[in-house]
């Protein structure tokens, strides 16, 4: 060539084709960039200038440029810098790149991931790169050495394939070593094999030669590569290059004499149900083409297994295909595909597409959720109970996913497919026929065989029985909105977290079914041989929809229309919690207004005027400020959470002011004594004006006790009429007990108010089931030693143990009689056996003996009676 003459050696096409990388002889790579049309304009976007002419190229995806140079160097050219740098360098010749993830060109191969390379050089070097290897372990580096420079050179899912001058086909394993030879030197018709090209799915190479094309498909279940007849065209001459399309359909050949031929590629070709065409274009790779639309969809085995039958099903929507060892799944709608391990199972699964974001399969008491698009299961759970109705999965956002399925026949589980853990466990006295989750997750509904319908909230663990008798219940779809029917009544929840809140018609027929379909919701009744159509407010349901997209501003402007009523005032609460959830304070003040709840609606308009202040001064909406939040905790009754909020910002006075506003004096002074206040004693001050002006004696009885008053609070407890409590702190305190004026008061305060035993004594003693001596009036009596007094209060609050104690040291005459009384109080109580000794010691032999046959003790009768007819006999000698 002259100076001015140059050769393209090589092209590439980018990964998206808007631009289109051009290999030059003159030392020089152009990237054109080309636009999506045939029509955009075309310009040159970048420009790498090399020290050598370069013979081949490729454009992996997610990667730059991959590039081969005569000097043996294999480079990298980023377009987005602009700039090129060496992977590595050999000192023979790059003859020839290839790729088998986008369009195959001549020997250098990329990986099947697309995350590494292999070159060939013109020594019969080949060398493996990993840009990633992925954690294979495989190692990188000079490779293998092939007998001749390798120009057809191809990275299979399982090998390495290699052809050249010698007319041998080479299969290698993953380091090098000789897995297959294809032999082809004795025939004299076969030429040199000039490239070569792995399908998409890595299972089939096809190496060019002169007027020839030969295949190779890898057998899975032997492990080896399987040749095909050839493809003979005469006059094809030298096949200069190959490229397969991405879905494995078609091959395309150019040749040296500038012909491009192209091939249908496919194992076989079939028809399903006259609505689906289903290309097998390789063993693990199938094109589902539906007839009428021409929409397709590619079902491919990432790990290479032999694609058995695909199955339409679920009104021709979804796909199934079975591996030796995986299960196949796809939405032809949404083009979402799965595919999750699946050891042989006999084929005996059965499928269930009522949910449109994931199958569930019912295979030997056992089921199974894959959700669309993920290739691992989602849940599996064991029941013997499968119905489409009784399971449900949840859809909605990634982290809400949520089943409900039975146990056994009387008890249902909720668990978090998410989060792997159990939401909660319903048993029912009655069989359970019915169950299905709302959209959001929150609420299940379920019938029982008595036909009763009961609504379980999952949040709050708490169930409702919404109807005694149900014979149709059903969730609106896309929304919360519950259709039920009870006996001649259409029942309808608008807002579901209100069950009290139901719209009732009157029907003369049964509800066959439910539908929604264009923004109408109808729910068809049969009334004898005529079907009647009754249509449900879609403004209230859309409503619900708006609450669950979350958008309150709409679900407020539609309440606004709306006249007053039961239903309208429980989606008002409704929208006011969300609100307030959502930390959307104006929406929460206008519907607390709506609600009529105006101090509610003051409280949060000053603090949607901090938050406003807030949002002006330092931007943002303002509801992140500490005052904001403190307010917010306070509507939510939690007070020690705003307590919190104001301590972290060291805002005591506030924190302070709310509890002194609420009321709430024990925490404002904790809070004043944790902080060391100045006003601590102000504000004891304040809180024992505040108890006594609101006739709180005991409460300001029990402060002036905590402040060592004890003569005050004893003067507040006997003004609030608690003597017993008066007493016990009097006894407690010797200060007190020595004072009689104060111990006759409180005494004759409990003797006044006395109504028996309790007004002397609290508590039970645990050795004689008595009432304890710690509180009585008797016990202060005898501690200013008024005996007398102390001994009548005893005897009427029946304790009888410390009367005859004080007998015994004061009054030894009284000691007979009480224990006497005590006998007989205890034959009062049916404690005959305790009786029996009192009366002995009270010399009551006839009451001791009736006492003793009483509680059948009949050995002590008796002694009784031997030792009383001996003291009688004694007595008359």
């Amino acid at each position: 060539y002259g100076k001015q003459s140059y050769v393209v050696n090589d092209m590439a096409f980018s990964p998206d084709s808007t631009k289109i990388a051009i290999g030059q002889s003159d030392n020089i790579i152009f990237v054109y960039r080309i636009g999506e049309d045939w029509g955009d304009k075309k310009a040159i976007c970048n420009k790498f200038v090399q020290t050598s002419a370069v013979t081949c190229l490729l454009w992996p995806a997610d990667q730059s440029i991959v590039y081969g140079l005569v000097d043996g160097k294999v480079r990298l050219a980023n377009t987005q810098t602009s700039k090129s740098s060496t992977i590595y360098g050999t000192e023979s010749c790059v003859v020839s790149l290839a790729s088998n993830d986008s369009q195959c060109y001549v020997c250098v191969c990329v990986s099947v991931s697309g995350k590494g390379i292999l070159s060939g050089h013109a020594d019969g070097t080949v060398v493996r790169y990993f840009f990633n290897d992925e954690g294979s372990g495989d190692s990188q580096g000079k490779l293998l050495v092939h007998p001749c420079p390798p120009y057809a050179l191809a990275w299979a899912a399982n090998s390495i394939m290699v052809g050249g001058c010698d007319k041998r086909v080479v299969a290698y394993g993953r380091e090098g070593h000789v897995l297959q030879t294809f032999e082809y030197s004795r025939d004299r018709t076969e030429k040199e094999f000039t490239v070569a090209v792995t399908s998409p799915s890595g299972q089939s190479v096809v190496f060019g030669s002169f007027d020839r094309l030969r295949v190779f498909n890898w057998a899975p279940r032997r492990g080896v590569w399987d040749e095909a007849k050839p493809k003979e065209i005469l006059n094809l001459y030298t096949i200069t290059s190959l490229a397969w399309k991405k879905d494995g359909s078609r091959l395309c050949a150019g040749t040296l004499c500038g012909g491009v031929e192209l091939f249908d590629c496919c194992l076989r070709r079939t028809i399903y149900k006259n609505k689906f065409e289903m290309t097998y274009v390789g063993l693990s790779q199938v094109i589902v083409r539906n007839l009428s639309s021409g929409t397709r969809v590619v079902l491919k085995s990432h790990y290479g297994y032999e694609i058995e039958e695909v199955k339409i099903m679920g009104k021709d929507r979804f796909l199934v295909a079975h591996t030796s060892d995986t299960l196949l799944l796809g939405d032809l709608l949404s083009n979402k595909l799965s595919e999750v391990a699946w050891p042989g199972s006999g084929g005996n699964e059965k499928f269930f597409f009522e949910n449109e974001s994931v199958c569930m399969i019912f295979n030997a008491g056992e089921l199974s959720l894959v959700e669309y698009s993920s290739n691992e299961i989602l849940g599996s759970v064991r029941t013997e109970f499968m119905n489409p109705h009784l399971i449900r999965k949840q859809r909605g956002v990634e982290d809400n996913k949520k089943l409900a399925y039975l146990i056994d026949i009387k008890t249902i589980c909720i668990v978090d497919l998410a989060g792997g853990y159990n939401l909660g466990t319903i048993n029912q006295n009655s069989k359970i026929d019915w169950l299905e989750l709302n959209e959001t997750g929150r609420k299940l509904l379920f019938r029982d065989k008595k036909l009763r319908l009961h609504l379980y909230d999952i949040e709050t663990s708490v169930k409702t029985t919404l109807l005694s008798f149900c014979s149709y219940v059903q969730w609106v779809p896309g929304s919360d909105v519950v259709v039920a029917q009870n006996r001649g009544n259409l029942c309808v929840w608008y807002s579901i977290d209100s069950p009290e809140s139901i719209t009732m018609f009157p029907i003369k027929g049964d509800i066959v079914d439910l539908e929604r379909v264009d923004g109408k919701t109808d729910v068809i009744v049969t009334e004898g041989v005529s079907t009647v159509t009754y249509t449900l407010d879609e403004g209230l349901i859309e409503f619900g929809t708006a609450i669950d997209d979350g958008d309150y501003d709409r679900a407020t402007a539609f309440l606004e229309t709306l006249e007053m009523s039961p239903e309208t005032e429980a989606m008002w609460k409704t929208l006011s919690k969300l609100a307030l959830e959502g930390q959307q304070l104006h929406i929460a003040e206008r519907c607390f207004a709506a609600l009529g709840d105006v101090s509610t609606v003051r409280f949060l308009h000053q603090t949607n005027q901090i938050a406003d202040k807030v949002s002006h001064e330092m931007g943002g909406d303002g509801t992140e400020f500490f005052q904001v939040r403190a307010h917010v905790a306070m509507l939510d009754k939690n007070f020690k959470l705003a307590e919190m909020h104001y301590m972290e910002q060291n805002s005591i006075d506030e924190a302070i002011e709310m509890y002194q506003e609420l009321h709430m004096w024990d925490d404002c002074i904790a809070v004043a004594e944790a902080k060391g206040h100045p006003e601590l004693d102000s504000l004891r001050g304040n809180y024992y004006q505040w108890l006594t002006e609101t006739g709180q004696d005991e409460k300001a009885g029990e402060v002036k006790e905590s402040e060592a008053d004890f003569q005050g609070a004893i003067n507040l407890y006997l003004k609030a009429g608690l003597p017993a409590k008066a007493a016990r702190l009097a006894i407690s305190r010797p200060e007190i007990n020595n004072n009689n004026d104060t111990v006759s008061r409180i005494a004759a305060s409990l003797i006044k108010g006395e109504t028996g035993q309790s007004c002397l004594y609290w508590f039970l003693s645990p050795d004689s089931h008595l009432f304890s001596s710690q509180k009585p009036a008797g016990d202060l009596y005898e501690k200013i030693r008024n005996n007398q007094r102390a001994l009548e209060c005893y005897v009427k609050g029946e304790a009888f143990r410390k009367a005859v104690e004080l007998a015994r040291l004061a009054f030894p005459a009284e000691v007979v009689k009480l224990e006497e009384n005590w006998g007989d109080y205890l034959v009062q109580q049916k404690q005959m056996d305790a009786a029996i000794n009192h009366f002995i010691e009270a010399g009551c032999s006839l009451k001791a003996i009736e006492a003793a046959i009483a509680a059948r003790q009949w050995k002590k009768a008796v002694h009784i009676w031997s030792y009383r007819r001996i003291h009688l006999q004694g007595n008359t000698t």
